[in-house]
């Protein structure tokens, strides 16, 4: 059991939104914050809205938010009683974690040895194969070499895929369907492990092929409760990235949330896990699932199961850090509704997403009932080459899933941005397309849908798809997207907001 200690000053070792999420939590609770920032971030929202801010003097991720060092001599002369990692950057490294508690610093998350266990891609795997939870079959240890890998590879079978062995959110991922393509993939991933995570091992596991992605996100306390909040289904993504989440899952029947909730919960008590942490699985067509891996933090995705559970899950994370116990237990856990989630990323989808910088000339946020938007920018920002795309996630909460897919589209098309191509007109497309209207996407549903070739081809019956189409390749504008039938006449505000945009 962890003796009892407040939080009276805490650092968020993260930028944008998440770490302006984080803030938001800790002045309800009376928590001072303090924000660090590299030199492109020095005006950046999360460092105005902080209590104290301090440099990291430098630009890349490596030299200031992957900079353990600078982290935590910030962290010591400042006082800081406990830092919130964030996700991404250093959230999931084990060596920071175990710096930071030697430090006599909480860690809000996991502790080191949990980040070892959980986080390891296969030390996770073969826990979960000790316990009888169903594995993908995979490299037990990350490879050495190139040639070792073709050798595993050829023994599980192509097509497979290589994963960084430290940290997720699709970095450092690569299918591979040959020899021939090998060597390549495994250079790209360890490059990408490294810039993202500070580690290049990679490891190998089977390909298995139109499956669901399907996680379970889990919080666990120093007194010995374990819970689970439901599921999210994270089936849409692209290059193994996720670009809509919701909860819960259309595919997802009591009996399979039951036995999915047991496993995740039965693994987190098995690794010795507290904090908040999500368990992910492949989910295949007969609903038969195989752990994929544990994300030993705080996800992209968490407002999802907030919005339906009505909890606080960075709340949660900072009662249980100081000691406290959960307050509350498998049975008290409701979900309510359905959500779906939207990642707003600063890419062009008709320039096969290349990233897309610059500043941020118009940026209106939606509103409106059941709409919740975390966002790390506005207007006048500078859109930064250095770090991960993402400006905000639009979150929109209905009765039922048509509600919430409704809701979500009215938003996207209120969110207005100009300066920079956003992914909002893809996500729009999504939202419209058929066979995700009627829940039946799996992970490679993207990569078959929409190929670089055909980007935005659509069928005669998806018409209003083919609307933001044409408006996403035609126009200069770049968010004066109408989702009307192009027979259907145009509203007025739609042409003022147009004509206001296309003058500014």
């Amino acid at each position: 059991m962890k003796k009892l200690r407040d939080i009276k000053r805490l650092l968020i070792a993260n930028r944008g939104e998440i770490a302006i999420r984080v803030m938001r939590a800790c002045r309800e609770m009376g928590i001072q914050t303090v924000a660090v920032f590299s030199d492109v971030d020095r005006t950046a929202l999360h460092v105005m809205l902080a209590d104290e801010a301090y440099p990291l003097n430098g630009v890349t991720a490596a030299e200031t938010y992957l900079d353990q060092s600078k982290i935590l001599d910030i962290a010591r002369s400042k006082k800081i009683d406990a830092i919130h990692p964030g996700y991404g950057f250093l959230s999931e490294n084990a060596s920071f974690a175990e710096r930071v508690e030697h430090a006599g610093i909480m860690f809000v998350g996991p502790s080191s040895k949990a980040i070892r266990l959980m986080g390891g891609k296969t030390s996770a795997r073969n826990l979960a194969q000790e316990i009888g939870v169903p594995t993908i079959s995979g490299t037990i240890e990350p490879l050495s070499s190139v040639s070792e890998g073709i050798a595993k590879a050829k023994e599980i079978g192509f097509p497979v895929l290589l994963k960084a062995a430290a940290g997720g959110g699709g970095k450092g991922m690569r299918i591979v369907s040959s020899e021939e393509e090998f060597g390549s993939a495994f250079r790209m991933a360890q490059a990408e492990a490294k810039s993202a995570f500070g580690d290049d091992r990679v490891y190998l596991e089977k390909f298995v092929e139109h499956p669901r992605h399907i996680e379970i996100q889990i919080i666990g306390d120093h007194h010995g409760n374990v819970i689970h909040l439901g599921e999210r289904e994270c089936s849409i993504q692209r290059r193994h990235q996720k670009v809509i989440e919701e909860s819960p899952s259309p595919f997802v029947d009591n009996e399979l949330r039951e036995r999915l909730g047991e496993a995740a919960v039965r693994l987190a008590r098995k690794g010795g896990y507290t904090n908040a942490g999500t368990i992910e699985f492949l989910v295949d067509e007969k609903k038969q699932f195989y752990f994929l891996e544990m994300n030993t933090r705080l996800q992209v995705e968490h407002p999802v199961t907030e919005t339906i559970t009505g909890l606080d899950l960075v709340k949660l994370q900072l009662e249980v850090a100081m000691g406290r116990e959960l307050p509350i237990r498998q049975a008290d856990v409701r979900a309510t509704g359905h959500a779906i989630e939207c990642r707003i990323y600063a890419e062009d989808p008709a320039n096969n997403f290349f990233p897309s910088t610059g500043r941020l000339q118009t940026y209106r946020i939606p509103q409106g009932p059941h709409v919740r938007v975390d966002n790390g920018f506005q207007t006048g920002d500078v859109i930064p080459i250095h770090y991960d795309p993402m400006l905000a996630k639009v979150i929109t909460w209905g009765k039922s899933r048509g509600e919430s897919i409704e809701t979500m589209k009215r938003v996207l098309d209120e969110f207005v941005v100009s300066g920079i191509r956003t992914t909002i007109p893809f996500c729009m497309t999504i939202l419209e397309h058929p066979a995700f209207v009627a829940g039946m996407c799996d992970t490679q549903f993207v990569e078959r849908e929409f190929r670089p070739s055909a980007l935005w081809q659509f069928s005669d019956n998806d018409r209003r798809a083919a609307c933001v189409a044409a408006v996403l390749l035609k126009t200069e504008l770049r968010q004066s997207v109408d989702l009307v039938n192009h027979n259907l006449p145009v509203s007025n505000w739609k042409k003022k907001r147009n004509e206001t945009l296309r003058s500014s």
